[in-house]
């Protein structure tokens, strides 16, 4: 049985919002100001199933993705760019708001570029014997097989098929498998997590396999499989050799807009303390002009990033340690040798750091953040220390989603 809602607005997750009978329900794909018939979500007593948008929005468009609305990776592809642009730069503003920080939010920056260069794929053999490969379904347990990704960088081309055929030769001896794959400069980077022991016939069919769609390296849970060349990338001066498995920006154009930001942001400092590095694609940038120390608790990327160090010139000096910045901050002490911090923490935020930050003397440092929330938790710890928070740059490098990520300024 259908239910009549109209929409408020769109909320933080990119569900329309709607309030009915005293409850505030979430409806998927609606925008503000719709008329919509829903169907109930099963196991969600909150959220509603668009069923027919009675009264469309004059800022909906056509999606230009045939899976949208079935596959989960994108929430966002319904709705006029303007729009959109505002609604996401306004997460970042109410986020601070509610933290009570006061400071401008400027524009939002597009860093989409030509597209992902990561991805992560699923391969679900059913019950009846049918291999899918592809991503999580939206709001359900299930695999959405897709033969094409629109948003995903053309070097990423034969990504998905390379994966189609990876799954189907592991189908003996996989579980649920997933499929990590990384364009490198020089080719795909795999990684195969969930599968069983590799005999022989199998290490030559993926071989032959590798050679078809250039794998660069396959690994299967970080543990070496094929190695037809080192995947590398370039990280402005230097050449990195990817460690397997590691983190990387998920566009090249939001790696060099998120660094360029907190460049311009390190302005008369001398010597950089680079938090969170890993494999360095703020390091080498920012040694092209300060002097910088850089730590991360991820050894294999500390290896890398020290080991391209040996290999670039025209740099200032980079040392790199590897250091886990959750149990051990850098305290007030040690932080004494730099007179800026440039921290780039995961989704959960630097909280014990942003602890050791306010009780220094240091007088700058630039956050980097992927979490709005967590980024207003830290911004409240070093103001209250005793910093000031200059404006607040939203980058938008994942493009219709509700992901956000900013760079912002402190000084004392």
């Amino acid at each position: 049985m259908t239910e009549r809602l109209i929409i408020d607005h769109v909320g933080h997750f990119g569900d329309g919002v709607a309030a009915s009978g005293g409850e505030t329900l979430y409806v998927p794909y609606a925008l503000g100001g719709e008329t919509v018939d829903v169907l109930p979500s099963p196991g969600h007593p909150d959220r509603r199933a668009l069923a027919h948008v009675v009264t469309p929005s004059p800022q909906r468009i056509d999606p230009f993705c045939p899976h949208f609305g079935t596959c989960g990776g994108c929430a966002i592809q319904h709705w006029q760019d303007d729009a959109y642009r505002n609604w996401k730069r306004q997460l970042v503003v109410d986020t601070l708001n509610h933290a009570g920080i006061g400071c401008e939010v400027l524009e939002l920056i597009d860093a989409h570029g030509t597209g992902r260069r990561r991805m992560t794929l699923h391969a679900r053999q059913s019950q009846q014997g049918i291999l899918r490969v592809g991503f999580a379904a939206a709001g359900r347990h299930e695999i959405i097989a897709i033969d094409h990704c629109p948003i995903l960088d053309p070097a990423m081309h034969g990504a998905i098929e390379a994966a189609n055929e990876i799954a189907e030769l592991l189908r003996p001896v996989s579980k649920p498998l997933d499929i990590q794959i990384t364009a490198a400069d020089n080719g795909l980077d795999v990684d195969v997590r969930g599968s069983g022991p590799l005999g022989t016939a199998l290490l030559m069919s993926l071989s032959k396999l590798a050679e078809k769609h250039n794998l660069a390296r396959l690994t299967r849970h970080g543990e070496l499989v094929i190695m037809r060349k080192p995947p590398v990338v370039r990280v402005g001066k230097a050449q990195v050799t990817l460690p397997a498995g590691s983190f990387m920006q998920p566009t090249a154009v939001g790696e060099e807009t998120l660094a360029a930001l907190a460049f311009a942001r390190c302005k008369g400092a001398k010597h950089i303390a680079d938090l969170f590095c890993g494999f360095g694609p703020f390091a080498f940038r920012l040694a092209e002009k300060f002097k910088v120390a850089a730590f991360d608790s991820d050894a294999a990327a500390v290896t890398a990033l020290q080991n391209a160090v040996k290999l670039t010139q025209g740099l200032k000096p980079i040392k790199a340690e590897a250091r886990d910045l959750f149990r051990r901050p850098l305290m007030p002490q040690e932080l004494r040798d730099y007179d800026c911090v440039v921290f780039d923490p995961p989704r959960q935020g630097a909280q014990a750091q942003s602890q050791q930050l306010a009780a220094s003397k240091i007088a700058l440092a630039v956050a980097v953040s992927c979490n709005p929330a967590t980024f207003a938790r830290d911004a409240r710890i070093l103001i209250d220390g005793g910093f000031k928070i200059d404006s607040v740059t939203p980058v938008d490098q994942f493009r219709h989603t509700p992901h956000v990520e900013l760079v912002a300024r402190f000084r004392r």
